[in-house]
């Protein structure tokens, strides 16, 4: 009995080492993911920002504006339009992000100690760069207010010392935790790599029964008298170990090479990861056993597989998502894992905290392994 599960897993490692397309497909897809992705993702912040300046006034005030803003550290002042219908242009075109007006009675107002309005125009058709561009300005034009502030005071006869002192009687120390320089390589690059694996995984697993059933030997296989429990069980374990196999690279480069940060135990790491594992087979061969072909299952699995790290939360708080989504999602492993590996990575909360994840992940993984055997024994 025992030789009988050996020549299955056999015989599973054969038919998946063969299949050229699915080889190249679990090897080299992730691995290619995360160079492609470290690559992209590896500046600390983004800088350089393609700026646009509009002066209208030709005081001493508006060309320190001018100066304050060609030194700020992420902007890059490329063009300077006449009047802000070039502006507009130029933001249209792409050719710049942040478009900044300087109005022509700047000099004056704040000369009155009256309030000035500069406008900062951030092209949002991009989310990220518009985010950048949105803060960076901001620093620029606090310490421009601060300082305007302050010599308003001094103007008034009071000291500089304590001018400063008092327009700057609340110091806000801002203190990112867990990602300090907030680099979006520490956040994004191993998730999006993992993203990846588990679409590569769910792709083989959605052909663990339809692969067998959907064939003629199906009935030969049933007539040498091995059980369909030890049949894809043996299938199951060798698809597992493979998914497993196949994410350590990941980890290692990611952890090791490319200095992606990891605060918690890499045995708990690796256990969490074979829970995810467990849970992401469990519903591609559900998925496998209700299908009628094995276009149908492929197409099954990625139907889950795909949006399935969108809406993780990972990328998009889930508290912001409709109370119906909130809780359609949470029947998904990947909601579980991508959320879990954020905490482990990042925070390290430890084995209490995560423990209700692992019990997810493994209920889902009994649950629908159940249910696959269930319809594969009436095949």
């Amino acid at each position: 009995m025992f030789k009988q599960g050996l020549s299955v897993m056999y015989r599973e490692i054969t038919y998946m080492w063969r299949d050229r397309g699915l080889r190249n497909l679990l090897l080299i897809g992730p691995l290619l993911g995360l160079f492609l992705f470290y690559a992209t993702y590896s500046a600390q912040a983004i800088k350089d920002i393609p700026t646009a300046i509009v002066c209208l006034d030709r005081s001493d005030t508006a060309r320190q504006l001018v100066e304050d803003m060609k030194n700020a550290e992420y902007l890059k002042v490329i063009a300077y339009p006449p009047n802000f219908q070039d502006l507009e242009e130029l933001i249209k075109n792409g050719r710049v992000v942040v478009g900044i007006v300087i109005p022509e009675d700047l000099g004056q107002k704040v000369a009155l100690h009256r309030q000035a309005t500069v406008l900062v125009a951030v092209d949002g058709s991009n989310m990220i760069y518009a985010t950048n561009a949105a803060s960076a300005v901001m620093t620029v034009t606090h310490t421009i207010s601060a300082r305007a502030g302050i010599n308003a005071l001094v103007s008034n006869g009071i000291n500089f010392s304590q001018a400063q002192e008092a327009y700057q009687g609340i110091n806000i120390r801002e203190e990112p935790w867990f990602n300090p320089t907030l680099n979006y390589a520490y956040f994004l690059v191993l998730a999006l790599t993992l993203n990846i694996w588990q679409q590569c995984c769910t792709l083989v697993a959605s052909m663990n029964v339809i692969g067998e059933t959907g064939r003629r030997s199906w009935y030969q296989i049933k007539a040498s008298g091995i059980s369909v429990f030890k049949l894809f069980f043996s299938k199951s374990i060798v698809q597992v170990t493979m998914f497993m196999l196949l994410v350590l690279p990941i980890y290692i480069i990611s952890y090791i090479f490319l200095h992606i940060p990891m605060h918690c135990n890499f045995g708990l790491l690796l256990l969490f990861t074979l829970a995810f594992t467990l849970a992401l087979h469990s519903i591609g061969t559900l998925a496998s056993s209700l299908s009628h072909s094995a276009i149908d299952s492929i197409r099954l699995g990625m139907l889950i597989a795909l949006p399935s790290f969108i809406l993780s939360g990972y990328t998009w708080p889930m508290e912001s998502m409709p109370h119906y989504l909130q809780q359609a999602v949470k029947i998904l492993p990947q909601t579980w894992f991508f959320q879990g590996i954020n905490y482990l990575t990042f925070k390290n909360p430890g084995p209490a905290f995560i423990g209700h994840y692992f019990l997810i992940l493994s209920l889902t993984a009994v649950t629908c392994y159940g249910v696959a055997a269930i319809v594969t024994l009436r095949k």
